[in-house]
Order: C-alpha cells, then sequence, then structure tokens
C-alpha cells in the first residue's frame, strides 16, 4: 500500500517516541555504575567507527572534508566522553552540609533531537551520549540531505547501548525524515524536552512547539586582531580554525577586525597560510553567490574555495585554502558581513580599540548575538575590556574560534551545541551537556525556626506608642515650667 512520504514519516516518528516513553522507566531505574557502562560503550563504539561514518557523512551530504568530519566524531565520541563520564547524574548528586540540602538527579524524560546536515554524525554522538548519561531517552529527526549517514550513526551507538545494558527503544531514529515528522515528533506529548541543531527555520519551530527546547543562535563570529598580538600564529589559529570542515562549525570566524597598524603584516601571514585575497571584481562575483533569495545559500556550505570559486565564475588556485575580501560596510546588503559557514572571511580594519570592538558588535547585532567572539591580543587589559564589551556567550582567546567555542582548545565544557543566552533568544548562554538534561529534586532540612513576624511587629508598635507617651509627658513638664517662670517674671 502506498503512503504518503509524510504520513509514513510521522508514523514512524510516533512509534519510536512510544517505545522511547517504554524505555525510559526503565532507563530511570539505571544505577549510576549501570549508565556509566553504557556510555562508555557508546562511545567505545563511535570511535571505532569515526571515519566510517565521517566517510558516509561526505559522501550524502557533499559537505565537508572527510579527514575534518572524522575529527568532530572523535572529538564528540572522547572529548565530550571525557568530559562526562565521571559526573555524577544519578541520584544524590551533591550535598550542601551547612545548609543541609541534598540534591538529587532525576532525568527529563523524552528528548527530541534535531540533526543538522553540517554536522550531521558528530551531533548524533554527542546528543546521545549526553542524553543516555542523564537517563533519558532519545529520538532523533535527520536533516533529510543526510538522512542515512544519521540513522547509521544511530544504528552504531544504539547497538552498543543495547550490549551494554540499555534497555530498546533508548535511542532512535526516523528513517525517512520530513519537515512534517520533525513537527510531530517536538509537538508530540510524548517529547518532554527538544535539544534543535540546525537552521533558523527548525530552530524556531522547536521553540514555537510549546516545550521546553535548547536550540542555538546564528554565529556571526567576529575575531579582534590587536596590535599587540602574536601576528604569525594568529594567522595560523585562523586559517586552520575556518576552513576546518570547510567552515561548518557555527563558531568558527566570519570576519577579522584588525588594527591599523598591523594591516599590512597580518594580509602578509594570512597569504603564506594560503588565504587569498579577492580584488573589487571577483568580491562582487563571490558576493552573489552567497545569498540566495535573502538567505544564506546552501550551495556554498562547507564547499571548498575552488568550488566556490567555480560557482561564482572566478579563478583561483589549488592551494587556495580561504577566499577573503577588505569590507568597511556591515548590514544584510552587505553579504560578506554575514554567517558563510564556507571558507569565505571578511576583513575590516580598525582605527582603535574602541572602534574594533564597535565594529564586532555591529557585525553580531546583524546575526550572531550570544554566540562568539573571538580576540588575538597579549594585553590583558585590552583582552578584558573588549571581552566585558562583547554581547556573547563565550570570548576565545588567542585560538581559533571554531575550536576554542566547543572547548577543544579551551578550558570551557565540550560541546556541538553552544547557548546563546537572552542575547540569541535561548535560555542558557552554557555549552549544553547532561547537567542540563535533569530536573534537580532539592531535600532541605529545617536548620531554624520561623518567627512570628506579626508579633514582632506589634511588639515595635507598642515600644513607640510607649516612647510617644514619654515624649509627650516631657513636653508637657516643660510647658508647666515655663508657665511658672512667666507667673514669677511678672510679679
Amino acid at each position: 500500500m502506498y503512503l504518503d512520504n509524510d504520513l509514513e514519516s510521522i508514523q514512524e516518528a510516533l512509534r519510536n517516541l512510544e517505545q522511547a516513553k517504554e524505555a525510559q522507566k526503565k532507563l530511570e531505574a539505571l544505577t549510576q555504575d549501570q549508565v556509566d557502562q553504557i556510555v562508555q560503550s557508546m562511545a567505545e563504539a563511535a570511535t571505532k567507527e569515526a571515519e566510517r561514518l565521517a566517510g558516509l557523512a561526505v559522501n550524502e551530504t557533499g559537505c565537508g572534508k572527510k579527514e575534518d568530519k572524522v575529527t568532530k566524531n572523535l572529538f564528540a565520541a572522547m572529548d565530550v566522553y571525557e568530559s562526562i563520564k565521571d559526573k555524577k547524574t544519578v541520584g544524590i548528586i551533591s550535598c550542601d552540609d551547612e545548609n543541609q540540602v541534598w540534591e538529587v538527579a532525576e532525568p527529563v524524560g523524552v528528548i527530541a533531537g534535531i540533526v543538522p546536515t553540517t554536522n550531521p554524525t558528530s551531533t548524533v554522538i554527542y546528543k546521545a551520549l549526553i542524553a543516555i548519561k542523564s537517563r533519558n531517552a532519545i529520538v532523533f529527526s535527520p536533516h533529510p540531505s543526510a538522512a542515512n549517514c544519521t540513522n547509521e550513526a544511530v544504528n552504531v551507538l544504539k547497538k552498543a547501548a543495547i550490549q551494554a545494558g540499555a534497555p530498546e527503544g533508548s535511542i532512535s531514529c526516523i528513517s525517512k525524515p520530513t519537515f512534517a515528522s520533525a513537527q510531530a515528533l517536538m509537538n508530540h506529548q510524548f517529547a518532554d524536552l527538544i535539544l534543535a541543531t540546525g537552521g533558523p527555520g527548525m530552530v524556531k519551530a522547536a521553540y514555537s512547539s510549546g516545550k521546553p527546547a535548547y536550540g542555538v543562535g546564528p554565529g556571526n563570529v567576529p575575531v579582534y586582531i590587536h596590535s599587540s598580538a602574536d601576528i604569525q600564529k594568529a594567522a595560523r589559529q585562523i586559517v586552520q580554525s575556518k576552513t576546518f570542515d570547510y567552515g561548518t562549525i557555527c563558531a568558527s570566524e566570519q570576519a577579522l577586525v584588525v588594527d591599523q597598524s598591523i594591516k599590512r603584516k597580518v594580509k602578509a601571514a594570512l597569504e603564506q597560510e594560503g588565504a587569498y585575497f579577492l580584488d573589487e571584481y571577483e568580491k562582487k562575483k563571490i558576493e552573489e553567490s552567497i545569498l540566495n533569495n535573502g538567505s544564506l545559500n546552501p550551495a556554498i556550505v562547507g564547499k571548498s574555495p575552488q568550488v566556490l570559486a567555480q560557482l561564482a565564475g572566478i579563478l583561483v588556485t589549488e592551494d587556495t585554502r580561504l577566499l577573503v575580501a577588505e569590507e568597511t560596510n556591515v548590514g544584510k546588503a552587505y553579504p560578506f558581513s554575514l554567517e558563510k559557514l564556507s571558507p569565505i572571511l571578511a576583513f575590516y580594519t580598525a582605527d582603535s580599540c574602541i572602534d574594533a570592538s564597535n565594529i564586532c558588535n555591529e557585525l553580531l547585532e546583524i546575526g550572531g548575538l550570544g554566540h562568539t567572539a573571538g580576540i588575538h591580543c597579549e594585553d590583558k587589559q585590552i583582552i578584558e575590556s573588549f571581552s566585558l564589551g562583547q554581547k556573547v556567550s563565550r570570548v576565545v582567546v588567542n585560538s581559533g574560534t571554531a575550536f576554542g567555542g566547543i572547548g577543544a582548545t579551551t578550558g570551557i565544557l565540550p560541546s556541538m551545541t553552544l547557548g546563546c543566552g537572552t542575547y540569541g533568544n535561548n535560555i542558557p548562554s552554557d555549552n549544553i551537556g547532561p547537567e542540563h538534561l535533569l530536573n534537580k529534586k532539592r531535600i532541605a532540612f529545617g536548620i531554624r525556626e520561623m518567627k512570628n513576624q506579626t508579633q514582632a511587629v506589634s511588639a515595635g508598635s507598642q515600644q513607640v506608642v510607649s516612647n510617644n507617651e514619654t515624649l509627650i509627658s516631657k513636653a508637657e513638664v516643660m510647658e508647666i515650667v515655663k508657665s511658672i517662670l512667666k507667673e514669677l517674671n511678672f510679679k
């Protein structure tokens, strides 16, 4: 019997949710040791399959570089795992002896995991690990253009989890996803929380579902290169970061803001690292390919500089790693000032630290508020003043922002979902981890007696009356004394 694609996909989503709901009851009964064994098994399986899954992702989506997607998969399977493996997520997870309050971890329930086409396998690894670590079942909805590789990543994790003792239905995925099935998944009563990674339309749908949701905002990341920076090091880190997986990490650099005094040196250092500075004609041709009907052109996302040049009708050498254009304007009418998710970078010049900070905030205002900014600088006072002035949730210092933002080269929590706070219309400004997928119950012991405030107020009022009476008596005495003195003087 033929079924409409949407209907068939929706029915699969509902079946997965029903199974996840049953699995959730069993997950809640697991001990910390049992949970940790399952998570370890999943991480080990993902590590072994990292290269194969990366190849599947590139072949299916045509987006990014296989070697970099291997690194992403290993980051999710190893770095994320190492950061969460010792965390308590079952039972009493903390005790405040002084205030006599215990905190108890409880799962939030069934999670709807929305997966993007840019990071289809690494996102699954990361989200599955933090979900099971916090004893939550998860149902994945892939991007239609990455359905096969996403499902294969889910199968790897599901098999490892079940072999280690996880109940059937703990991890599942829609095999033939549509936008309708994603909406059905997010809106269903069995979905307790949404982890949404993807384009603005999907994130908006998650927030419109009426369910608690962790979404992310766009990452139009500006990076300031101060005159005190180690220019060669900064250029190397920026090019490595921006070209990683052809710019598909949302925390990757989108615009450089460079002090005027070091502009020539920075340009030369970038060129040594493989950056190609476009002339005015080439810049205009690339601009025309960045947007499609006012939105980011999906044809450029995660593509090599050579493919980008071909799309635009220009020529670049085979060793070109990055396309850079000088820009002076910021706004929707200037495509280089927007998030590009490809190895295309804008280059601005600043007259001062204040000017640089203002340019960075202008760039954030048009599409990156709350996400990430970067600075290359050796002056801590400048680092502090710049960082305090940026409306972002993370400032990466002297490191590539793609790696620093996700916690690969900085000390923040390794994560593939970066909250943008209220600046970016998100709730958390954190890198999302298993602690965000927990309900915390407080067991609080009585440590003091409640005072009777009514009696205290009443006693205070009586004291005021008593004091007033004393004052009135003294006044009366003084009047009597004055009267007597007048009488004596009169006589």
